[in-house]
Parts: structure tokens; C-alpha cells; sequence
């Protein structure tokens, strides 16, 4: 009995017309990266597993994807380690490879084998896939494309602002307004947890800030208590609880609640740099927002975090993120790289254009123009047609095979062909070639010594 085919959970095949819309998505970000002046580069689809390793911190390590040796892998390992069934000890022995979790950490690794070959500021992109050992629901999948740009080599926090015009650039240029740019700063969240007295817990504390939006004040509560914080610092963290208002007015309140901070209150004045300076450019659609709970990546980030937020009549996650990572290449040995980076979400944001009914109307038209086939010596002068209409840039083919007309006719418009070409014998006795317009259901007769003249008209 065959087996029955099936995939990976959460891993996808691609339609034509998924992949067409996936290169549209691609083909924007790519030209506004290019713009900006942002460089291509990639890099393997696995890296050393001393790589990845320890740079996500514990939960970002259990999603890593470990890559089994190859030949018997199992042949270097001691009976003891064996016995033990201790996955910790047993997977160094057996694995040495594994699938890049992000685009970030091997950026990193590639600055630093390659510095001497790199001009400082260094502006790369990268879109590759990465993979995730997640739990796949709406938007989360275990194998999916990252679309980052990163600069390293230039702590300015200018470059911050042109990464939020970036972001700007692109959701205006796909037609997806109404996205919110989330902004905050690790030393704010940092310089919080000082000032009410929970410095040794800042993980614990804002992990359960950025569940604000989701378990609520009570929940969020619940959760310091749980890990250790003491009420009393959690009443002095109250006004983060409530904290609304513009930017400017998120800003004062944080200045005061930061006064007797060193590091928040730097990490307030970065704030206030990038909302103010971006308020002086102006964005096009999109709205910057300060947000003190947003808490991702506090592992490697050390300044700026970015979280991009979907409009809010699609329900769906971030679709977009990032941040500043002062030392992160200092855990390959080049210190004192200050680098800033962002991602896009593509798979995310591919699935809010199609909810939104976004991606331009004709996307699926893989073909301009389709020939129908009626035999031998009409077929060679329908090629001859197809060959001359491709060489002027139309997308052309010939229906290779006899057939009944309405199995050809049908062929075509469910490949939303907008022409169909028709060459019988008539008009092969007057070299002529017919037209029909499948949309009007009008026909037009053309020389076949002069296609061009049909080929204006497109």
C-alpha cells in the first residue's frame, strides 16, 4: 500500500500564486533595503552548534533545531553519559551542527570572520529562511523566511531613526497602513527594575511587563510575586501599569519615575532623541509609539528595542521587530562593534495582505498571452509568434498538445490569461493571427509579419 504524503508540522508547500505574492512582498523590501543602502548577503542554513548556542537565552535554546552527526552518531559516546539519559551531556557528543534560529546571531559571526574585508559602517540585508522547534499555530511556523537589515559599526542613534523610516518605507509602499512602530529602550527597563528595588530579578520583572496586553494588570501582578519581587516594588512599578498619553507625555513621566537612575535616564534621553528627531521628519503611514512594557530580546539587546504591530483590525502577532546590540559580537571576540538591526515578518506580513485584500489585482497573471493549438503547421507558426512576443518582454506560451478548444479555452482562464491567440487555417492563409480579449470577449485580427502592433496595445 503507497504511504500517504504528508509534511512536517509546521512547514508549508507554496501555490504559484503563493509564491508570486511571497516575491512581490520580497521584491518591495529589497528595493527599499537597496535604496537605504543596505548590502546582500547570506549565509549557511547551519552553523556550528557553539555558534547558536547560549545567545537566546534558555528558551530560545530549547527551540534551536540540533543537527544529528552523520554515520553512527552514537558510536562516541561512553555508556556512563549514555545511562544517564541526560540530554544536556548526551547532545555535545552527538550533535555538532544546527539550524540557524535567526539571521542576527550568524551576522554577528560573519562581522567578525570578515572584518578586515568590511568597510565600517558596515549596512547588510538578509533573507533567508531559519527554523524554530515551535509550537505551530496561526502565523508561527517552524520553518520561515527573516528579512533583516543591520548596521554595525556606528553607535549613532541615527541610524535608529532611519531603521523606523525603513520600516515606514516599505508597509507604506505595500499599501499597509495603520501599522504601529513600537518603541523602548533595555536601559529604561533596566533603570525601572533599580528604582523599585527589583535590579537582581530585571528578566523576571520584564518578562511579565510584556505580558501586559495580555494577562492583564492582576496577572502581571501575579507573575512578579510568583518569581520572587516584593510587593513593595511592585506598587512603586504601578504607574507602568497605566502609563498612556503621547510619546511626550510617556516621555516626562519616565524622566520622573528614571530621575534617580543613571542608566534609565540615558536610556530616556535615547528615547526622547529618536521620537523627537522622527517627529521633525515625519513618517508617511505608519505611527511610532512608546511602549515601556515591550521586553523582547533583553539577552542580547541593549538600548533601542523595536516591535512593529500589525493595524488593529487584523488579529495577528508582530510582524516585525529589533533593536540595539551593543556587544553582541563581543561573544566572537571583536568588542567595542556597536550594531542596531530589524526584521520584517514576512510570512506574518503575507497573511495581513491577504486579509486586507492588498496584494495588486492582477499578481496571480503569470501569462500575458496563450496560444491555442490546432494542429501541426498551425502550431509551428503559433511558436514562431510565441518565440517573437517574448523577445518584446510579454509573457507567452503555447498549449503544447491537440486538444478540443473548450479544454484549451478552459486551460487559459484558470491561468487568468487576459489573451488568448488564435491561428487556424484561414489565418494561416492570410498570415494573420486573432486575438480575443478574454475579459470583453472581443477578438482582433494582427499581421503575423508585424506582432508589435498588437503588443502596443497591451
Amino acid at each position: 500500500m503507497a504511504q500517504k504524503p504528508t509534511l512536517p508540522k509546521g512547514t508549508r508547500d507554496f501555490t504559484p500564486s503563493e509564491v508570486v505574492k511571497r516575491n512581490y512582498i520580497f521584491d518591495v523590501v529589497k528595493k527599499h533595503f537597496t535604496a537605504f543602502g543596505f548590502q546582500p548577503i547570506e549565509t549557511p542554513s547551519f552553523e556550528n552548534s557553539e555558534t547558536l548556542m547560549g545567545k537566546y537565552g534558555d528558551e530560545g535554546d530549547r527551540l534551536i533545531f540540533k543537527i544529528l552527526n552523520s554515520g553512527d552518531y552514537l558510536s562516541k559516546v561512553d555508556d556512563a553519559t549514555y545511562a544517564e539519559r541526560d540530554s544536556n551531556k548526551l547532545t555535545p557528543k552527538i550533535s555538532e551542527k544546527a539550524l540557524r534560529y535567526d539571521l542576527t546571531v550568524p551576522f554577528a559571526r560573519y562581522v567578525v570572520m570578515h572584518q578586515n574585508e568590511l568597510d565600517f559602517p558596515f549596512k547588510r540585508y538578509q533573507i533567508q529562511p531559519v527554523w524554530r522547534a515551535d509550537r505551530p499555530q496561526k502565523g508561527r511556523f517552524r520553518e520561515f523566511f527573516q528579512c533583516d537589515a543591520d548596521v554595525v559599526g556606528a553607535n549613532s542613534l541615527l541610524q535608529e531613526v532611519e531603521l523606523v523610516q525603513l520600516y515606514d518605507a516599505v508597509f507604506t509602499d505595500l499599501g499597509l497602513t495603520g501599522v504601529s512602530i513600537k518603541l523602548n529602550n533595555r536601559k529604561v527597563l533596566a533603570g525601572i527594575a533599580e528604582v523599585i528595588g527589583a535590579k537582581e530579578h530585571l528578566i523576571d520583572f520584564t518578562v511579565a511587563l510584556d505580558k501586559l496586553d495580555k494577562i492583564g494588570e492582576e496577572g502581571v501582578k501575579k507573575e512578579m510575586l510568583e518569581k520572587g519581587i516584593s510587593e513593595e516594588a511592585i506598587v512603586k512599578a504601578a504607574p507602568l501599569f497605566t502609563m498612556s498619553g503621547s510619546n511626550a507625555d510617556q516621555l516626562l513621566a519616565l524622566k520622573e519615575l528614571l530621575q534617580d537612575s543613571e542608566e534609565g535616564s540615558k536610556g530616556a534621553e535615547e528615547l526622547s532623541f529618536i521620537v523627537e528627531t522622527l517627529e521633525d521628519l515625519g513618517l508617511q503611514s505608519a505611527t511610532l509609539k512608546l511602549d515601556v512594557t515591550l521586553a523582547r530580546g533583553l539577552n542580547y539587546y541593549t538600548g533601542a528595542i523595536f516591535e512593529v504591530a500589525a493595524p488593529e483590525k487584523v488579529k495577528l502577532g508582530s510582524i516585525g521587530g529589533g533593536g540595539r546590540y551593543d556587544d553582541l559580537t563581543g561573544i566572537f571576540g571583536l568588542k567595542d562593534v556597536s550594531g542596531v538591526g530589524i526584521s520584517f515578518g514576512l510570512d506574518r506580513i503575507y497573511l495581513v495582505l491577504e486579509e486586507l485584500n492588498l496584494f495588486p489585482q492582477a499578481i496571480d497573471q503569470s501569462l500575458d498571452v496563450l496560444c491555442v493549438n490546432f494542429g501541426d503547421k498551425e502550431a509551428l507558426a503559433a511558436l514562431k509568434l510565441v518565440g517573437k512576443l517574448r523577445k518584446m518582454g510579454v509573457k507567452a506560451d503555447f498549449y503544447p498538445a491537440t486538444a478540443k478548444m473548450q479544454k484549451q479555452m478552459k486551460y487559459a482562464n484558470n491561468r487568468n490569461v487576459p489573451y488568448v491567440v488564435l491561428i487556424g487555417e484561414q489565418e494561416l492563409a492570410d498570415n494573420t493571427f486573432v486575438v480575443k480579449d478574454m475579459a470583453k470577449g472581443e477578438q482582433q485580427t494582427y499581421s503575423l509579419d508585424a506582432p508589435e502592433t498588437f503588443v502596443k496595445e497591451l
